[in-house]
């Protein structure tokens, strides 16, 4: 079987710590299906490399026309994305500037996975059907909870979603919103994401701290991830502002639109360290080196990172939104709350810092599956599509 991959969400030269999660599955997915090429976008719009000190579209301007990434065929084409006309014209505008690069895959492919709902899995559906084959289009999180709540793209996914083949939800929560965009249930498969095992495993928590040069006596608190407002990363400050025990430490990780913000409370607060962004080999190091994993976000759909600290022996303290209580069902896991309480979450975090746990317990009730698992999973469904459409 051979398939299309159409994704805005993947790594790059520019970028290269993007979307693991989607590099890891499909190079898994490779194993079991003939990966044609992996069409990762790039938005562009004239003038953007002019622009690349305050435009993430004019970064992304020096990234190849084609690359090997984790062993894939890639390409990079360029989509046209207008700022400030709305997000409502986007997937028409990417349908266009991928029309020109589908004329090389007629009769050379069996189905398009777009992964990413919008503009990727509108984009995608159109583009399945210039090929005359099905399209299977896989949501991760925000992707429906909160583009697919915006006028535009809503109207858009509800006329387009229903025509997929089938739809990837990696939550049952996820699978909920896009049955309420009209999607058959029939048609809806849900095929959660994996771990690399080889990474993410019990560690010695003193060695791995003496290798980042954390104090071996704290008590530590860690977050990974997008530094966004929606990731609760705001409410994750306020919440640890609250936590009054000098001995506790939290360590962030990662880049964003709020990285600034987290470095100034690292300036104003000792107990706070703003380690920027890691590539993937060094999180299993600060997983192993903390006692708790935090995550404060709005919304999810099933979050890698909880996986990979509930697979690393780390207990969890998080938001109760979208596939996160699935993870979180036991006490000895975590414990969840609200979100957009920073009160709830100070209080949750400053329990779970003096609370001692087995991490081969938590492991053990954790595991999830790996990474194979789940692009067996999805190969099941591509096939399922490729069976239907005849």
């Amino acid at each position: 079987m051979r398939v299309l991959i159409v994704t805005k969400i993947f790594p790059n030269a520019a970028e290269p710590l993007s979307a693991p999660f989607n590099r890891q599955q499909f190079a898994a997915l490779a194993r079991h299906v003939e990966i044609v090429d992996v069409l990762a976008t790039i938005p562009s719009y004239p003038g953007a490399r002019l622009l690349a000190r305050w435009s993430s579209a004019g970064r992304l301007a020096a990234v190849p026309a084609r690359d090997t990434i984790a062993g894939l065929p890639v390409r990079h084409p360029r989509t046209l994305f207008v700022p400030r006309l709305g997000h409502g014209t986007w997937g028409p505008l990417y349908l266009a500037s991928l029309a020109p690069h589908l004329l090389r895959y007629r009769g050379k492919v069996d189905v398009v996975l777009a992964s990413w709902a919008y503009p990727d899995g509108f984009a995608g559906v159109l583009a399945a059907r210039l090929l005359g084959v099905p399209a299977v289009v896989k949501l991760h999180g925000s992707d429906i909870n909160q583009n697919a709540k915006l006028p535009g793209p809503r109207r858009q996914l509800a006329w387009a979603l229903p025509q997929a083949a089938r739809v990837v939800a990696v939550s049952q929560a996820l699978a909920d919103e896009v049955a309420a965009l009209g999607v058959d249930r029939a048609r809806i498969a849900l095929v959660r994401n994996g771990v690399d095992a080889e990474l993410f495993h019990p560690r010695d928590r003193a060695a791995a701290r003496r290798a980042l040069g954390l104090p071996l006596d704290a008590k530590l608190a860690l977050y990974v991830g997008n530094l966004k407002a929606s990731k609760g990363v705001l409410d994750l400050l306020a919440a640890f502002a609250q936590v009054a025990d000098p001995q506790a430490r939290l360590v962030i990780v990662g880049g964003g639109d709020e990285r600034a913000a987290v470095e100034a409370a690292a300036a104003r607060d000792p107990r706070i360290v703003a380690a920027g962004p890691q590539p993937l080999p060094k999180i299993p190091d600060y997983l192993a080196a903390c006692d708790v994993l935090t995550l404060a976000s709005w919304a999810e759909g099933t979050p890698n990172v909880v996986l990979e600290a509930l697979a690393s022996g780390r207990r969890v303290v998080a938001t109760a939104v979208g596939g996160v209580p699935d993870l979180i069902d036991a006490p000895l896991l975590g414990e969840l709350v609200p979100a957009k309480q920073p009160a709830a979450l100070a209080a949750a975090l400053a329990r779970a810092l003096t609370q001692p746990y087995d991490p081969v317990a938590v492991a053990a009730r954790g595991a999830r599956g790996g990474w194979d698992a789940s692009a067996a999973a999805l190969a099941d469904v591509l096939r399922a599509a490729v069976a239907q459409r005849g």
